[in-house]
């Protein structure tokens, strides 16, 4: 049994007796103790306090560790990656500065499409390896729970590749780790004219796999024009919600798709991107209790407005954020730069950002009794910071890296090795 007992922590940082998911202005309430402690017990979090208020040592304590000043927050949730993908597209990167439109560069055979291609001439393992490095950069940026979609496989053995890839991330990695199904992420060109011959294949082909060999925790759908109605994605999900996956979709990024009225209709866990939004869609989500999950990296990487934070929030949206990471509209899982971006771009309070990255990350993941917040009981997956001045420097200084260490199960984990020259 090992105790650790980590003392003079300068911030710590959303402290919850119980889980709540926030919305409105509670969004905004980040309950931090100055000068605190902390217990964690085989990984779990134990006790914490003021340093006044740590009368006596427990005999059974394996070590105490003077933090100097640090400050201690959970670690991030982000809810919405695509991590497990074959290569890099900085091709398309230097096609988008030069002014080809995503429909220019997909027509050329970019976009999902291309990834797809190199997915497929990948193996099983080759996969592993690259999305394993890209879990370990991460999770040294802070993340401690992830979920991870599968949809640039596009056919039935490139699909359950992806999926059986995260299955074992799952079983090999310490992070919290959820799967989601994203076959009905485009159509294979084979289908681009048969559109229900490919909903079929995902439905009577894929899904019945996935169901027995137990891959996915998850389904989505891209509702949007072009790829696939709000017709579809109900066809798509509620077939899915059949195999007891809860559907979570991409939702109104170009256009209003009807995805976020479809998400509330099906009670789907999350409506994702919302870049476009009417009162009509905000209303919709407001009154519901699907998460509105963000994604500004997205945003800006693609030089599209970006959510409408402010309005979502105000009008009493349950927000998460995440990175979106993927090969190409958000090259980067760095969720210190989600936050700060929420921050500066889409007018969210500090506070706020820090909610989103973590409670209510953890609860767009169905991982809010595990992680999220500073709560007894849960896992002590955490940031140690280096000596910030307060809490709103985090997103303020967004270039820095104010990280010192992290934790997961209560283990410091090694910093990511210096590749050989």
């Amino acid at each position: 049994m090992a105790i650790q007992l980590f003392t003079n922590i300068k911030f710590l940082v959303n402290t919850r007796e119980k889980n709540q998911l926030l919305r409105g202005t509670a969004l905004a309430e980040l309950p931090v103790i100055e000068n605190a402690w902390l217990e964690i017990e085989d990984g779990v979090i134990e006790r914490y306090g003021h340093m006044d208020e740590l009368k006596s040592v427990s005999h059974r304590l394996s070590s105490i560790i003077d933090t100097k000043g640090a400050s201690v927050l959970p670690c991030w949730c982000d809810s919405h990656t695509h991590i497990v993908y074959a290569s890099s597209r900085e091709e398309e990167f230097v096609d988008k500065i030069k002014g080809l439109s995503y429909a220019e560069i997909a027509a050329k055979g970019g976009g999902i499409l291309n990834s797809a291609k190199k997915l497929d001439a990948m193996s099983e393992d080759e996969l592993f390896n690259i999305a394993w490095k890209r879990l370990d950069e991460v999770s040294n940026q802070g993340t401690g729970a992830i979920e991870i979609k599968s949809g640039y496989g596009l056919s039935v053995e490139s699909e359950l590749k992806m999926l059986r890839v995260i299955k074992k991330l799952k079983e090999k990695s310490s992070l919290l780790i959820k799967s989601t199904f994203l076959g009905a992420h485009a159509y294979p060109p084979e289908y681009k004219e048969n559109h229900r011959g490919y909903i079929d294949l995902i439905i009577k082909e894929m899904l019945p796999v996935i169901a027995k060999e137990k891959l996915a925790d998850y389904i989505d759908v891209f509702c949007e024009t072009g790829f696939f109605s709000p017709e579809e994605t109900e066809t798509i999900c509620r077939a899915g919600m059949s195999y007891g996956l809860k559907p979570k979709i991409h939702a109104n990024q170009l256009n209003l798709s009807g995805g976020v009225e479809t998400g509330v209709k099906l009670e789907a866990l999350s409506v994702d991107h919302l870049e476009t939004m009417d009162d009509a869609a905000i209303k919709a989500l407001a009154g519901s209790g699907t998460i509105g999950t963000l994604l500004p990296t997205a945003a800006f990487f693609l030089r599209m407005p970006f959510p409408p934070a402010r309005k979502l929030i105000d009008a009493g949206c349950a927000i998460a954020i995440a990175s979106d990471f993927n090969p190409g509209s958000s090259p980067s899982g760095n969720m210190n730069l989600v936050v700060a971006m929420s921050c500066v771009q889409m007018k969210m309070l500090p506070e706020e950002a820090i909610n989103a990255a973590t409670i209510n990350g953890a609860y767009a993941m169905e991982l809010q009794n595990e992680a999220g917040s500073i709560t007894v009981g849960k896992k002590a997956n955490l940031i140690f910071t280096k000596h910030i001045p307060a809490i709103t420097y985090l997103p303020y200084s967004f270039g820095s890296n104010l990280i010192d260490k992290v934790m997961i199960n209560g283990d410091f984990i090694p910093p990511s090795p210096k590749g050989e020259i």
